[in-house]
């Protein structure tokens, strides 16, 4: 049985935990320095085992390490540095869900010094994460390519406020992608954009959005792609008029400056909710056989019961993408040793992964898929 240590048991870490315990293929431990989420997690999930941690003590990092497969950081994206350093020492392989890119860089240099068998898996997740997958599987089958487009939002099914918004995760994660710089290539060359920058709008299943720069959910793929493509660029989804909102609280009232006293703004005003969906939409430009070709990918995931729990989009989604990364370095599909990006794992074999099964699920609508479209483009 595959020993994992999860280190977080918030709203992700709970998930990561109730979906690897559900199996007969993990023997699961939740570690956190806050003893009452501990209780409310093993009342959940029974079968995982729970321990308090103070995650900035090295020793206890240590001492909770020992004997472990792999470890998962579900914690904020501050901690993962120093447990990826532990990881390093005690062996387990290293899976996290950040989105920062300092904070992948640092573990990416942690990666370079892995052990035999070990791996390091920064930016499992939804974005980064699944849709660093599809737009990279997208970009199969072309000559030459001209441009990549992804766009992620997690979003209330009923919003109600000016915000048309509601809080679904890490509050200090939103923060941080609203307020870091954005890479993105452009015109061939890799740039820095501000975030709510590069504002627009378009329609996808009957419904307007808009969309707008923001951090980090590019992945690795500026790496991967650098020198292959002339536009490259990530952006967060949201109901019409909400960076409007944002722009007027970050920038001009400067709270981007302020970001604890912006938490505590955003987590006492705008409710938390379950009842969400997860839209996700890419798409890619190139040459085919000297044509012009553009392929697209569009997924819907909602809410839904799983194992008899009600979990928002955002969290299956983004627990199901770490899920996955997990798993298939458990079968032996992934690198033997070093650093794991996402785009290296093929969308088939992420989809066919029991733990993608809610990005195909009933409770997922998907159309345009790329190899259908691609093999109706004429030779």
């Amino acid at each position: 049985m595959h020993r994992v240590l999860v280190l977080g048991a918030g709203k992700i870490g709970r998930t990561i935990a109730h979906l690897l315990a559900a199996t007969d293929d993990y023997q699961v431990t939740v570690a956190d320095q806050d003893e009452a989420a501990l209780r409310h997690l093993h009342q959940r999930v029974p079968r995982a085992g729970v321990s308090p941690l103070d995650a900035t003590d090295r020793a206890a990092l240590a001492r909770a390490m020992q004997a472990q497969d792999s470890v998962v950081s579900a914690l904020a994206y501050t901690y993962n540095p120093l447990v990826a350093e532990v990881a390093l020492e005690l062996g387990p392989s290293y899976f996290d869900l950040t989105e920062d890119r300092e904070t992948t860089r640092r573990v990416r240099d942690v990666a370079g010094r892995a052990r035999a068998g070990q791996v390091f898996v920064p930016q499992c997740g939804l974005a980064p994460g699944f849709i660093s997958v599809v737009a990279y599987e997208l970009t199969r089958g072309f000559d030459r390519l001209d441009s990549v487009y992804m766009r992620v939002g997690a979003l209330p099914r009923f919003p109600s406020n000016f915000l048309k918004y509601n809080l679904t995760w890490s509050t200090d994660g939103l923060i941080n992608e609203y307020c870091n710089p954005c890479e993105a290539i452009h015109d061939g060359a890799l740039r820095e954009v501000l975030p709510l920058e590069g504002l627009e709008h378009f329609w996808l299943d009957g419904v307007r959005y808009e969309a707008f720069n923001t951090s980090g959910g590019l992945g690795s793929l500026c790496d991967t792609l650098g020198g292959k493509v002339r536009e490259l660029n990530y952006k967060t989804i949201r109901y019409q008029g909400h960076r409007d909102y944002m722009a007027f609280l970050l920038t001009e009232l400067r709270l981007s400056e302020e970001r604890a006293l912006t938490k505590q703004i955003l987590e006492r005003a705008v409710p938390v909710t379950f009842q969400d969906t997860v839209v996700m939409f890419s798409t890619v430009s190139g040459w085919r056989n000297d044509q012009l070709v553009q392929v697209s990918d569009a997924r819907r995931v909602y809410n839904s019961v799983v194992h008899g729990e009600n979990f928002s989009a955002i969290q299956l989604t983004t627990a199901a993408g770490l899920c996955v990364m997990l798993d298939l370095q458990r079968q032996g599909v992934l690198a033997e040793r070093g650093l794991v990006r996402q785009e290296q794992v093929s969308l088939e074999a992420f989809l066919s992964n029991r733990f993608g099964e809610c990005y195909r699920a009933p409770n997922a609508s998907h159309f345009n898929l790329a190899m259908t479209e691609l093999a109706s483009v004429p030779p």
